[in-house]
């Protein structure tokens, strides 16, 4: 089967991206690799990050594309490729992936949500640098050290206190 997926050259895209073992905490024991592989294909697919927070067995983040590019897809495919390979291989593989030469280390689709206006960035910004909060990982969006939060504070996009009085009710859509 073969999946639609938005093709906006330039465009500006929110995504979520889980490990296959939700439970895991991968991502930020080994945000070394992470952050490695992000740098090795943006130096060769460039994009530029909005925003982003990575959890434990999960990341979210928004990047705008080059003028001439829409191939978000394949950028992933690298970073959770170059990822995998960068960690033992001692995760269960299930025979479709183990046929297939896949590790067992991520979700095999991601979700992406086109951006389609300064609204809807900005209320993505704000979802990104509020889950380490939602989820519980600390007490304050500023305790979180794997997002893009510090540097918003740092381009005075954000006070170092936001989100202190957030009400954290509702349906959790991830």
């Amino acid at each position: 089967m073969r999946y639609r997926r938005s093709d906006i050259r330039g465009g500006s895209y929110f995504f979520t991206v889980n490990l296959a073992d939700r439970s895991s905490r991968l991502l930020v024991e080994h945000i070394n690799h992470l952050r490695t592989t992000f740098a090795q294909v943006r130096a060769r697919h460039p994009f530029r990050i909005e925003a982003i927070v990575v959890l434990p067995d999960h990341l979210h983040a928004i990047w705008t594309l080059p003028l001439d590019d829409s191939d978000y897809a394949t950028r992933w495919a690298l970073i959770k490729a170059g990822f995998s390979r960068a960690l033992p291989a001692t995760e269960p593989i299930d025979p479709s992936r183990l046929g297939k030469g896949e590790r067992g280390i991520w979700q095999r689709r991601f979700w992406e949500h086109v951006i389609r206006d300064e609204r809807d960035l900005a209320q993505h910004v704000d979802y990104i640098h509020v889950n380490p909060l939602k989820h519980g990982h600390v007490q304050r969006v500023a305790d979180w050290p794997y997002s893009s939060f510090h540097r918003h504070v740092a381009e005075g996009l954000y006070p170092p206190d936001w989100a202190s009085d957030v009400e954290l009710d509702g349906p959790d859509p991830e």
